[in-house]
């Protein structure tokens, strides 16, 4: 199975001589690197939110394998749908699925094997070329795309015991899609997603998943953030750091509705 960009043109170049030089903007290179359990990156179209996607990808070890994790926008397929085998194309060359480690999360509940919910989700896509450039194009680069819709916390807890476990005997990435406050005013932005962020950088999934709810924070990607904590705590996370925060208003200059974006690295 091939899965062509959806939204090349759209949130990010094209073209790949254009989107190097947009890569190459966002990212620093010779700068020094954590060998992280899992980052949170923002998923807008680059001239927003490639800044701090930029910043945070550049602080990590790419390693071979990544598993991208990011809400489900459209609507369309599983609850918890894996991309179970093929190919991923961007604009700078072909990813392959990493099917070892997909064939182990599908023996495992809530996951389940869908490519109907990736057709046209954005919040995976986005993050390829990023782990491309960032890689170095590292040849054996390899992906396992989950996009997720609500699931209860216990589901979450499920998952994320999956994943750890899965990691465990292969050592990966965690790559988690997520923008945070969308169209509140700045001041309300930041007060709202600092109960998020707080308890990402606590490494307190539950007390998380309870904030965005409790306080209806506008975070798309609770759930992949939510099981991205709690699987990279089982495998021995400790720390978390605020890479960078920002929002579209500093970009566009209107502060009256913004949308919230951060970079984390938890390691």
């Amino acid at each position: 199975m091939v899965r062509y960009p959806a939204v090349a043109g759209q949130f990010y170049p094209g073209n790949s001589e254009e989107l190097k030089l947009y890569l190459e903007s966002f990212c620093r290179n010779n700068i020094p690197k954590v060998d992280a359990k899992a980052i949170i990156v923002p998923h807008a179209g680059y001239i927003y939110s490639g800044k701090v996607a930029g910043e945070t990808y550049s602080r990590v070890e790419i390693p071979s394998l990544n598993i991208i994790m990011g809400p489900n926008h459209t609507g369309l397929g599983k609850s918890v749908s894996v991309y179970p085998s093929g190919i991923w194309i961007t604009p700078l060359g072909e990813i392959p699925i990493n099917e070892h480690i997909t064939s182990k999360l599908l023996n495992n509940s809530p996951f389940e094997a869908d490519t109907a919910a990736h057709i046209y989700e954005h919040s995976l896509e986005v993050q390829l070329p990023f782990l491309q450039y960032c890689s170095g194009y590292r040849e054996d680069l390899s992906i396992v795309p989950i996009t997720y819709k609500y699931i209860s916390y216990s589901d979450c807890i499920k998952a994320g015991e999956v994943l750890a476990k899965v990691l465990e005997e292969d050592n990966g990435l965690i790559v988690i899609s997520t923008d945070f406050s969308h169209y509140i005013s700045q001041s309300e932005a930041e007060k709202y997603d600092s109960l998020a962020i707080d308890a990402i950088l606590s490494l307190n999934p539950e007390e998380l998943y309870k904030r965005v709810f409790t306080y209806n924070i506008s975070m798309c990607g609770v759930i992949p953030a939510t099981i991205g904590l709690i699987a990279s705590k089982l495998l021995g996370a400790n720390n978390a750091e605020l890479v960078m925060y920002r929002t579209s208003g500093d970009i566009t200059g209107d502060y009256s509705q913004v949308v919230g974006y951060a970079g984390i690295i938890i390691y």
